[in-house]
């Protein structure tokens, strides 16, 4: 707060607002009574009430603070700069202090000065003592002992009130006694500490205490609850320290889910970390487990984690988690191999962590071993009419004319929650007629289990609602929301956009994440009603989706003309052979989705004998023939997916296909040429990647007027496109690693719709003149344009231009003006000619991410850097642009440097943060607190580092006098087996998306015998250039020790037993993520010495590894800033190539 200032108000006015401080109205009593209520509503209006004098802290910590905790989340008071002072404190601050959760008392070297603060503080400790209200000191650079003592500086301000005639004893007397209770109670003393990490650590502790006192459960909604509650938490014995697995058993719809997110809610906060997992059964296959089980330590360690499959992510959870108290809670769980996914078994967790898996299978966690087991009944009729009421009347009890009738639709539920409250719902605001209408109709059906239940949602539809809902109940179980999908219902008649809102409404199916999903229960109503259309014969209904339906109708030859559509994505281990022929009388076959499995033998080609009258979705994984029957013609077929099929050639001559629009033949690798496609005029989207044998496009695909995507990556012997390109409607050209390519197209006609062309190794290429009619695009990638030395001028005029990749331009010797790219964010140009930094005239200020390579630089001072954030230029205090970087830099990277050449670029700030590359190097300004990354190519661990380990981690025992400053870990993995990985993946058949390049991300994982773990990461950009003959990586860090320990109960070396590294690598490109061996790792501790002249020779690998680096030898220097925004990150990048 501010220092005090005159007051002009009467003295009546002072007596009056005095009194206020020293007496509670009824009106605070109310308030006091609420904030203490246990009410999901709660009254106060803040979170946090910040307490500071002025002077000392209102534009440094506390300002800070403020930004710190809001970012959190929570809701903080400051007062502000122009709040009127006086002898008193206003009835707004008595106001904020009384509506506050906590105070934040910062206790600074001037705050005793201030008669202000200190009536503040008395009416923060009056309350206090009152009420709930909790006080949290922080001594900023003052000694607690002195607070308490009111020693030092705080008895000269005391002395001086005494010595003032205007300020009361009485007064004095009790701004002592709340002083030196404010010193009495534990805080936190930020002597030796970095404001960043005390911040962190103040509004985490904060934001956790308010997550515990804040329920965002909303209980009245749910009955019964209370006793299930008790019972569980007996059965969890909190107090003991021993690892416990607890199962919830029972029937689907019994509220298994509800009580354990009510039991999450009520203790989660008492654990290190926390992860509710839900729908495991349906999202295990829908996402996969290594989705879930990066879900669960992401939420854990709240951060992101990437885990590229299963195996490696168990490994990750027991690295993770063996020392941290956790509690997890894993829902609808319904096979072993999830539960050893997720939770393998007792000492993956530290001392004290729970686990809750909720299963219908009670069998299942018998297997798993669990400490015991709760099973959930059904509601007795007293509870059940409660609960009906709520979601039929929302309220606790029916209407007076409702009883009868209501107690008729409790009998029917048969007490089973999800029942009552789905009849409740559904009731809710009809008449009496429609109740009896649908009691009715309840009594009809013969069958009163669930499925019935749910069926009347159902029944309600109309005809195509119906239809539609069975083929999601069916055929697309969890499938995304995207135009293929959606395409394909409109193919069937189904119009979608108005009737899959219907069904969300409905709640038949839900939107989560792009996907739309469907309730098991509901969806094992929809297969049991595709089920009754025929008990006996599985061949007689209208869609097959279990397995071993299709394997009966396609072993015994029983498909009927009823059925419309098969999946078939899962194949036993045990070979079958399968009767083609049984497809011949599927004669409204619509859906066809099979996976191919090598334990299936076909006699012969199935869709040689299928009609393809109605066929409209043909999805076949791995098709295993070279090319479609001739008597296959699919003339209704809107989308045709055959990934990493054993096609040579599609189809011969014509194929009439006036609704096709989705073709993907990606990843089949024998494919030599594309099929003549004049006879599918709709076509939108083709995906060709991955065909490496691919060397002819047919003329054809260059004229199909409404095509948006052509996806050409990777196809190797791609010699010749088509002369001429007239595609209006073209949104994405992508022809990456197209290495034999020997001319572009020219574009025809108006290409105003292309949004993204990437190009890459176009070596024998010039670009078209009709490159300039791309008037539209927004990201634009030509790479390795080995024969262009002048920049094309017509980039310069693509005002929409947000991306733009120059790499392996290798004759361009001059930095372009690309100023006038207003929208231009990220621009990269490695591999270039390049000799000078560009000016800042050059670049425009939209910039984010910039990335620029060149050969060996001219000598450059910081000036000449345009580093800019959103038009926000580091540095606005002067016209000069003088840029002082490192001042805000808290991360230095270094990459590939062999020798480190100072003249080439000088950084330097006022002040101990910076970063000094000229003149005597880095080791003269070494900023210990800073993290530094580099990488070299073809190195190895320097000889000199005692503690190695073959493999990805490493244990370092320490003697209790190491004085270490941080540590410097050395990090070798295989570049020939990422560079072979990248694009190759067949999760790059996540087709909608730009091209982006590789890199690998490093995990650094810190353990020490105080149980804390904490992660780093480092993503390492690999440049698309000629050094396959260097086969090792070589990434070096180094970390400080207060970094990985700040969260530690031991934040210095000197005080630990041990400290573990776990380090793991991955890489990613186009969306496929793989790991990354890791051959070797070394660990170097850094002392105090080594921070001066050491300090280069120890941390920077000079004269590393092999003499190949003669031949690639370069710098790399990488500055962070993270502007208060942190949904943005500034990322300057400057390369240089040294020949």
């Amino acid at each position: 707060m501010a220092t005090q200032r005159a007051s002009t108000s009467t003295s009546k006015d002072i007596q009056n607002r005095e009194r206020a401080l020293l007496s509670c109205s009824e009106k605070d009593e109310n308030i006091r009574n609420s904030s203490s209520s246990s009410s999901t509503t709660p009254r106060w209006k803040h979170d946090v009430f910040l307490s500071f004098c002025g002077k000392d802290t209102r534009k440094s910590f506390t300002d800070h603070l403020y930004v710190g905790l809001k970012r959190k989340g929570i809701l903080v008071f400051k007062d502000g700069e122009t709040l009127k002072r006086g002898e008193f404190i206003s009835k707004e601050l008595l106001k904020a202090i009384r509506e506050s959760i906590y105070t934040i008392i910062i206790i600074s070297q001037n705050y005793a000065s201030s008669k202000w603060c200190l009536m503040e503080l008395a009416a923060i400790v009056e309350w206090a003592e009152k009420t709930e209200l909790t006080i949290l000191p922080i001594f900023y650079h003052v000694n607690p002992t002195d607070v308490r003592n009111l020693t030092g500086s705080f008895e000269k301000a005391f002395t001086a009130h005494e010595n003032n005639p205007k300020v009361g004893i009485k007064k004095i007397q009790k701004w002592k006694n709340a002083f030196r209770e404010v010193g009495n109670i534990a805080g936190w003393d930020l002597h030796d500490r970095y404001e960043s990490a005390l911040i962190q650590e103040i509004s985490g502790n904060i934001s956790r205490k308010l997550n515990c006192r804040i329920s965002r459960y909303d209980y009245k909604k749910h009955v019964a609850m209370n006793s299930r509650v008790e019972e569980m938490l007996n059965l969890l014995d909190m107090e003991s320290n021993d690892v416990r697995f607890i199962g919830i058993h029972g029937m689907g719809g019994v509220g298994k889910t509800t009580l354990a997110e009510i039991i999450y809610d009520r203790i989660s906060c008492q654990f290190e970390g926390s992860s509710f997992i839900s729908c495991i059964r349906e999202e295990s296959r829908a996402r996969g487990l290594a989705s879930l089980q990066k879900q669960l330590l992401s939420m854990i360690m709240q951060e992101e984690i990437y885990i590229w499959d299963h195996h490696q992510g168990i490994k990750v959870i027991r690295s993770s988690l063996h020392n941290k108290k956790a509690f997890i809670v894993l829902d609808d769980v319904d096979s072993e191999k999830q539960l050893m996914a997720l939770s393998g078994s007792h000492d993956w967790f530290g001392p004290g962590s729970r686990v809750i898996i909720t299963c219908r299978d009670s069998h299942l966690l018998k297997t798993h071993e669990v400490n015991d087991i709760y099973k959930v009944e059904q509601l007795e009729t007293t509870e059940a009419l409660q609960l009906f009421s709520l979601s039929a009347f929302k309220h606790t009890h029916p209407r007076e004319n409702y009883k009868d009738i209501s107690m008729d639709f409790v009998n029917y539920a048969q007490g089973l929650p999800l029942a009552l409250k789905f009849l409740g719902s559904f009731l809710f605001g009809r008449t009496i007629d429609a109740w009896k209408s649908a009691r009715d109709q309840l009594e009809a059906i013969p069958n009163k289990e669930i499925m019935n239940i749910l069926q009347i949602s159902f029944e309600g539809l109309e005809d195509l609602q119906k239809e539609l809902f069975l083929d999601m109940a069916c055929l697309f179980r969890g499938h995304w929301l995207d135009n293929k999908f959606l395409q394909t219902l409109e193919s069937f008649g189904y119009y979608p956009g108005v009737n899959i809102d219907i069904l969300i409404d409905k709640s038949l199916v839900r939107f989560s994440n792009g996907m739309l999903f469907m309730h098991d229960l509901l969806q094992k109503m929809g297969q049991e009603i595709v089920r009754r259309e025929c008990l006996v014969e599985p061949g007689r209904r209208s869609r097959l989706c279990h397995h071993k339906d299709v394997f009966h109708v396609l072993k015994n030859n029983t498909g009927t003309d009823a059925i419309e559509g098969i999946v078939l994505d899962f194949c036993p281990e045990t070979k079958d052979r399968f009767n083609t022929k049984a497809f011949s009388k599927m004669r409204k076959l619509r859906f066809l989705k099979i996976h191919h499995s090598p334990t299936i033998e076909w006699r012969g080609d199935p869709l040689e004998f299928m009609p393809t009258y109605e066929l409209r979705f043909l999805d076949w994984f791995g098709y295993p023939w070279k090319s479609l029957p001739s008597s296959f013609q699919p003339k209704t077929l809107t989308v045709l997916s055959m990934p990493c099929s054993h096609i040579k050639q599609l189809w011969k001559g014509l194929m009439v296909l006036d609704n096709l629009k989705y073709f993907d033949l990606s990843y089949s690798r024998n494919l030599i040429e594309t099929p003549d496609l004049t006879g599918a005029p709709n076509l939108e989207k083709i995906f060709l990647s991955g065909c490496r044998s691919l060397c002819k496009v047919h003329a054809s695909i260059g004229f199909l007027k409404r095509l948006k995507v052509l996806n050409l990556d990777h196809c190797e012997c791609l010699r010749r496109l088509p002369n001429k390109f007239c595609l209006e409607s073209l949104e994405v050209l992508s022809l990456t690693e197209c290495s034999r390519l020997e001319k572009f197209p020219d574009f025809l006609g108006d290409m105003t719709c292309l949004e993204s062309l990437v190009f890459s190794e176009p070596t024998k290429t010039d670009l078209p003149s009709s490159f300039m009619s791309f008037c539209g695009l927004r990201y634009l990638h030509l790479q390795a344009c080995q024969n262009i030395s002048v920049f094309p001028s017509f980039i310069c005029s693509l005002s929409y231009l947000e991306s733009l990749r120059l790499d392996g331009w290798s004759r361009l010797e001059k930095f372009p003006d690309l100023s006038r790219l207003e929208c231009l964010t990220h621009l990269t140009a490695l591999g270039t000619a390049i000799t000078q930094i560009p000016s800042v005239n050059l670049i425009p200020k939209s910039i984010r991410s910039f990335q620029l390579e060149g050969r060996k630089w001219m000598p450059h001072k910081s000036r000449d850097l345009p580093i800019f954030m959103n038009d926000y230029s580091l540095s606005k205090q002067s016209s000069d642009p003088t840029y002082n970087i490192t001042s805000l830099v808290d991360q230095y990277q270094m990459d590939g440097m062999y020798k480190f050449d100072a003249e080439y670029i000088d950084v330097d700030s006022e002040g101990e943060n910076k970063l000094h590359l000229a003149g005597g190097g880095i080791q003269n300004s070494f900023n210990a607190n800073a993290m530094i990354y580099g990488w070299s190519l073809g190195s190895g661990i320097p000889k000199w580092v005692h503690n190695k380990s073959n493999g990805s981690s490493l244990k370092i025992d320490l003697d209790g006098n190491m004085k270490g400053m941080g540590c410097a870990i050395y990090v070798v993995c295989d570049y020939q087996q990422f560079h072979s990985l990248g694009g190759s993946s067949i999760s790059s058949l996540f087709k909608d998306s730009f091209f982006y390049p590789s890199h690998i991300k490093f995990t650094f994982c810190f353990e020490t015998d105080t149980g804390y773990v904490e992660h780093f990461y480092y993503s390492l950009a690999i440049p698309s250039l000629d050094i396959s003959f260097i086969k090792p990586i070589g990434l070096w860090s180094y970390i400080p020790a207060l970094r990985f320990l700040e969260s530690s109960r031991s934040n210095k070396l000197d005080q630990l037993g041990f400290i573990k590294i776990f380090i793991t690598a991955n890489m990613d490109s186009f969306r496929s993520r793989t790991p990354i061996e890791v051959k070797e790792c070394g660990v170097h501790l850094v002392c105090p010495d080594d921070a001066n002249s050491k300090f280069y020779n120890s941390i920077i690998p000079l004269g590393l590894g092999s003499s190949n680096l003669n031949f690639y030898r370069r710098f790399y220097f990488t500055l962070y800033q993270k502007p208060p925004d942190f949904s943005d990150e500034l990322e300057v990048f400057i390369k240089s190539q040294i020949d």
